[in-house]
């Protein structure tokens, strides 16, 4: 008998915690795992002798039993590896499921594949729902951050378990449906990729406090403190206070003895490759995926460390003007980090008809997630004020902050360069923003060159848009142009 209000395959980490957090919620859930080599003892079994001993679950050891265990319609949960493992799974299910069911796919795929499977379980009656969740374990417990897509219809069936189970800010939940198809892994794979940009702009403001100040972890890690008591307040600012200030056992700074070589799993790539694809220029976030590579090639920056050194000059400053300074352009990145984004998602509406709420989504972002933090409120604000916001950098209060910010952030650039210390993720937002703001740049020139090497034609500032010429500039070519596309 079916009794479950809801199912979930996958016992890692988030699905167990997931869980946990529905039981605890009201909600009867099945559970299920991939079964272990034969010998092994059973994910299942384990869970339900420990965490989920005595509590709302319901068992079960195949597909079969497990969609019958579901009452109808069934909302039936993945979170599993993204990839084929998803795929799989979809087709163990498809037997047992029927017309009108739901399955859930609640791991960091790739919105692509979202689209493809939306599509085809429609076509047998299916219900599909690609969802981000972001909040990592605690998160997962507690109350993540949900960014649900996908079925409408199906959308109003798991809403109130989502809302139910995520986090909550100021009586509003960090949850809400995103948009048609692959929207929700859309939105969380650009949450990751902002991520990304944070935790750069973040690493490199300790790399500048640490290089050109000489501070120790234990003074940065104070700085971090007090930041996070201002406009920098956020989980990321946080817990960089509290990494900072944690010791080892022999009572040094933990975080100096952990091997600068940074790991990922790919949801920033696949930010900066989506950017590329629809022609956005999502400089920061790019650079933060290129700094994790970087950092990868370890041996061989410490050989080159040795051949091509640079001594750097002594800081004669104020110290406390520069450590201003270097709060002022973590500042300024950041809201460059988030303008990108949002421009991202604006394009991105368009390619794949869309219809985001970018207010809403900030509003998600509040709590649960790793990138939440206080001035997701002013975005919220912003999109509140005009929904149709061409770039945050227009909005009154985001020009006031940047503009404000603008000398702090030119000085650190400046030190950065002098002192020979990269600071990829805060140069490229500056870049960004001067690029932004320059009402002339020196694109007339690349079309020229495109025009003298490859006929490709070129617009005129004298002649109405969308009118193109092509010279013939060395006397010898014809006067046949070439095909281009624009982004």
């Amino acid at each position: 008998m079916a009794t479950a209000h809801i199912g979930l395959i996958g016992l890692a980490v988030m699905g167990e915690n997931l869980v946990l957090n529905m039981e605890s919620k009201g909600f009867t859930v099945a559970i299920y795992n991939r079964l272990r080599p034969q010998g092994e003892t059973q994910i299942v079994d384990r869970f339900m002798a420990d965490r989920g001993k005595g509590k709302n679950f319901v068992p079960t050891y195949s597909i079969q039993e497990f969609v019958k265990s579901v009452k109808r319609p069934r909302k039936l949960m993945m979170m599993v590896r993204a990839g084929s493992a998803v795929d799989q799974i979809i087709e163990q299910l498809l037997p047992y499921v029927e017309q009108g069911d739901i399955i859930i796919d609640g791991g960091n795929t790739n919105y692509p594949d979202t689209i493809r499977r939306e599509k085809y379980l429609k076509e047998k009656g299916i219900h599909y729902v690609g969802t981000g969740i972001s909040g990592g374990e605690e998160g997962a417990l507690k109350g993540p951050s949900i960014m649900p897509g996908g079925s409408k219809e199906a959308w109003e069936s798991v809403k109130p378990i989502f809302q139910s189970i995520s986090a909550n800010v100021d009586g509003v939940p960090c949850c809400d449906y995103v948009g048609e198809n692959g929207a929700g892994h859309f939105v969380k794979m650009v949450h990751n990729g902002i991520e990304y940009g944070d935790m750069q702009i973040i690493s490199e403001g300790y790399h500048l406090l640490k290089s050109v100040l000489g501070l120790s972890a234990n003074e940065i890690a104070d700085i971090f403190a007090q930041w996070n008591q201002s406009e920098l307040n956020s989980y990321l600012t946080e817990i960089t206070a509290d990494i900072l200030a944690y010791t080892d056992e022999d009572g040094s700074p933990l975080v100096e003895k952990i091997l600068d070589k940074a790991g990922q799993k790919g949801t920033g790539k696949w930010t900066g490759i989506t950017a590329l694809d629809i022609g956005v220029p999502l400089t920061l976030i790019g650079e933060s995926v290129f700094a994790r590579c970087l950092s990868s090639f370890k041996d061989e920056r410490v050989a080159a460390s040795k051949i091509l050194g640079y001594e750097a000059p002594t800081f004669t400053g104020n110290k406390q003007e520069f450590i201003n300074a270097v709060k002022d352009a973590l500042y300024a990145s950041k809201i460059i980090s988030y303008a990108q984004g949002y421009t991202l998602f604006k394009e991105a509406a368009k390619e794949f008809n869309w219809d985001l709420n970018y207010r809403g989504i900030a509003l998600m972002w509040r709590g649960g997630c790793i990138i939440r933090s206080g001035f997701l409120n002013n975005i919220a604000e912003a999109y509140a004020k005009n929904s149709e916001l061409e770039n945050l950098l227009l909005d009154n209060y985001f020009k006031t902050q940047i503009l404000n910010a603008q000398q702090g952030w030119r000085t650190v650039v400046t030190k950065a360069v002098e002192h020979g210390i990269p600071v990829p993720a805060i140069s490229s937002a500056l870049a960004y923003f001067d690029g932004y703001r320059t009402a002339v740049l020196p694109a007339n020139l690349l079309q020229a060159q495109r025009d003298y090497f490859g006929a490709h034609t070129y617009e005129r500032i004298d002649k109405p848009t969308g009118e193109f010429f092509h010279t013939n500039w060395t006397g010898k070519g014809g006067s046949t142009a070439s095909s281009t596309y624009n982004v």
